[in-house]
């Protein structure tokens, strides 16, 4: 192959280059696994966090293997807790603060 250069020498080169391709071939997909995964929230951000959560919920459920506690999120009582309550209630106020900043930028009002 190279004139000059040990047999041995050359196949340690080409198991250098190999490895370095394969390290740059990996580096590769996993930028292309990021940008699906920013570009699938960027396209839908409320449908995919949706499947998401719902991927997330799958995996708990098969990691505790508990029936008991679906049944208990299909009861209401489970909606009327104070943590429940409270993420709701940042919820709602960070959308109003959302929708009202939008509107303060459409009408070209600022807030005080």
């Amino acid at each position: 192959m190279y004139p000059g250069v040990p047999q041995q020498q050359q196949v340690q080169d080409l198991q250098a280059l190999d490895n370095k391709i394969s390290d740059i071939v990996e580096q590769i997909n996993d930028v292309k696994i990021k940008r699906d995964f920013y570009a699938g929230f960027a396209d839908n951000p409320n449908g995919f966090i949706d499947k998401w959560l719902m991927s997330q919920s799958k995996d708990l459920k098969t990691m505790t293997d508990s029936a008991v506690e679906a049944e208990y999120e299909r009861q209401a009582d489970c909606y009327y807790q104070p943590t429940v309550q409270e993420g709701v209630y940042r919820y709602i106020y960070n959308k109003v603060q959302q929708k009202r900043a939008e509107l303060e930028q459409s009408l070209g009002v600022r807030p005080n």
